[in-house]
């Protein structure tokens, strides 16, 4: 191995490499840093198993809202599968220099901008499974959705800003702004929603499963190497990939179990009225 070689999987061990490195070479840093490369495997592995398991699960569902639940959940496996061969490929990975004031200012940091992408494309299919199980209307099924999609692409901004330091933390105060109003969305208004549609058993069950992981995105987002750097590259890949275990595949498969064993209850449900006839008011004015 010749010095450059060896200097470069020195860098990659630490999450930082030289500026001259292609797809091919960070694909090589991936592979180099097994710790970090299991991170992404186990979410291929374990987002393939869902998708045959939650097809099977979905065979006999015949009614057309419990079906609709159904696609938008599933969407999420495939999603998460397509991200994760991305991030494994090197495909959808750079290094970037971060900017002066951050903790490792002037060195090349592995930024899994990919992951972005997949909460972006992901996130708003839990949420539209979950506003479906709440029975709640159009309205605030598009303004959670928008949100969210909105509080993904300004994260990925935070990310990807490598001109200011204090320009990352102001992206990334913007995303967790758009985050509030996913929150009071989920703990507010489908809340009340589940309430008059007769779902909310299961619906608060999910509902603070998602809160609570979801929470943690912009913790370890500050303590990875993005924001304060306190912990490396590859403890904050787990951590990530940890919660999107959770938080989309046994979120998953809670919610489809219970709409298959209850497909009565949602196909009862008007749409965007919450539960038909439920005390004979709308889930939402």
């Amino acid at each position: 191995m010749n010095k450059l070689a060896a200097a470069d999987l020195a860098f990659a061990s630490l999450g930082r490499v030289p500026m001259e490195m292609g797809q091919t070479e960070v694909y090589q840093a991936i592979q180099a840093d097994q710790l970090l490369n299991l991170s992404f495997w186990a979410n291929i592995v374990l987002a393939g198993l869902s998708i045959l398991l939650f097809v099977y699960m979905g065979r006999q569902v015949e009614d057309p809202r419990a079906q609709l639940i159904f696609v938008a959940t599933l969407m999420v496996p495939l999603v998460s599968i397509s991200s994760y061969t991305g991030l494994a490929s090197g495909l959808t990975v750079s290094f970037l220099e971060m900017p002066p004031g951050h903790a490792l200012a002037g060195e090349e940091v592995l930024t899994m901008w990919g992951r972005y992408l997949t909460w972006a494309l992901s996130t708003p299919m839990i949420l539209l499974a979950l506003g479906l199980l709440a029975g709640s209307n159009v309205t605030k099924l598009t303004t959670a959705i928008v949100t969210d999609i909105g509080m993904c692409v300004t994260g990925l901004a935070a990310a990807l800003t490598t001109s200011s330091y204090l320009l990352r933390w102001v992206w990334y105060l913007i995303s967790c702004a758009f985050f509030a109003v996913v929150l009071y969305i989920l703990l507010v208004e489908w809340a009340d929603d589940a309430q008059i549609a007769g779902t909310s058993e299961i619906f608060d069950t999910l509902k603070i499963l998602t809160v609570v992981l979801w929470l943690g995105y912009p913790l370890f987002w500050a303590l990875g190497a993005e924001g304060f750097a306190v912990l490396d590259v590859a403890i904050t890949s787990w951590a990530y990939s940890g919660m999107d275990i959770v938080a989309k595949y046994v979120f998953a498969f809670l919610l489809l179990r219970w709409v298959v064993n209850n497909e009565r209850t949602v196909a009862s449900m008007a749409s965007g009225l919450g539960a038909a006839g439920s005390h004979g008011t709308p889930a939402d004015d």
